[in-house]
């Protein structure tokens, strides 16, 4: 078998910004992560010192998961920035998979935080704590109108970006967090139920932990360069199998790069060398067309045609 040249299909222009830029211009999901930065700083405060006075546990949840959300908030944003630098010949797709590493820092800095607030909310089931719950209540019920602006600014955003996403479940993490200190705050005033705060506060914890646990997942899997999981691989073979000239496909490779930006590899036998361009022209066209995938490099490989040897040889 003889091996053609390589063919590439480099359409990355979308995700790699003009003049060799790394990642993606500043656009609407780093203008939301800015606003919500400020609003979660201004917020945090206010929770840590309403809850310290109310001495609740809820709220000092809340507000260390607001916490952890302004460092994954900021972290977020330099991440957007950073990835925006040139490429260079020893770092060929620039710094685009920095988002994909903020992503994966965000999930697992809210497992961390999900820990804390259980350990210490078994250590107050064992010595409840008495609780302000008008004060409770009132920061609480603040702190939910600020991550209902926040998500609702970030929403858009979160669908095409790990990273984003990322801030975004932090997000609502903190609006769970906020309704379930306001309803412990309730119980607490209304039943005088004071281990409502430590019981609430370990539901908010396992919110946290299904958010954070299938954004780490994802994180990985795209560092591991694992096929994307809308990505049937068979049915990208087939579509390349069905191309008139095409005699057979191997080495299929198909991963993300960063968020929205899908590669793969691949080698096609033709057995008329003649018609190899247009072969290659219709795979870069329905990879696109059908799967999303705008960079790929394909091998041509030529089989020669096989001579039937005559009864008389």
């Amino acid at each position: 078998m003889s091996h053609g040249h390589h063919h590439h299909g480099h359409d990355h222009g979308r995700r790699l910004a003009p003049n060799g830029a790394g990642g993606r211009d500043a656009g609407p999901g780093q203008r939301a992560l800015v606003w919500v930065l400020g609003l979660t700083v201004a917020f945090t405060v206010a929770e840590f010192v309403g809850g310290w006075i109310a001495n609740s546990l809820a709220l000092v949840a809340d507000a260390a998961h607001m916490l952890a959300d302004v460092a994954s908030l900021a972290l977020s944003l330099f991440a957007l920035w950073f990835a925006r630098r040139p490429a260079t010949p020893e770092k060929s797709f620039g710094y685009v998979r920095l988002e994909i590493l903020a992503a994966l820092v965000n999930g697992a800095l809210l497992l961390v935080l999900a820990g804390g607030i259980v350990w210490e909310a078994i250590r107050r089931f064992g010595s409840p704590q008495p609780v302000h719950s008008g004060i409770l209540i009132g920061v609480a019920s603040a702190g939910l109108l600020a991550n209902i602006v926040s998500a609702i600014v970030l929403h858009r955003s979160a669908g095409d970006s790990l990273n984003i996403r990322g801030a975004y479940l932090h997000v609502l993490g903190d609006l769970f967090g906020s309704v379930g200190a306001i309803l412990a705050g309730v119980l607490i005033a209304t039943a005088g139920w004071l281990a409502a705060d430590p019981l609430i506060s370990v539901v908010v914890a396992a919110l946290i932990v299904a958010s954070s646990w299938k954004l780490l997942r994802e994180s990985v899997d795209v560092l591991l360069e694992a096929v994307p999981a809308h990505i049937d691989m068979g049915e990208v073979r087939r579509a390349m199998d069905e191309i008139p000239g095409v005699e057979d496909v191997h080495d299929l490779h198909v991963w993300t790069v960063t968020s929205g930006f899908l590669a793969m590899s691949g080698h096609a036998v033709v057995r008329e060398p003649a018609g190899s361009q247009a072969i290659l022209d219709e795979i870069h066209a329905r990879m696109r067309q059908r799967f999303g995938i705008r960079h790929a490099t394909i091998q041509i490989e030529c089989r020669p045609p096989v001579k039937l040897r005559g009864p008389d040889r």
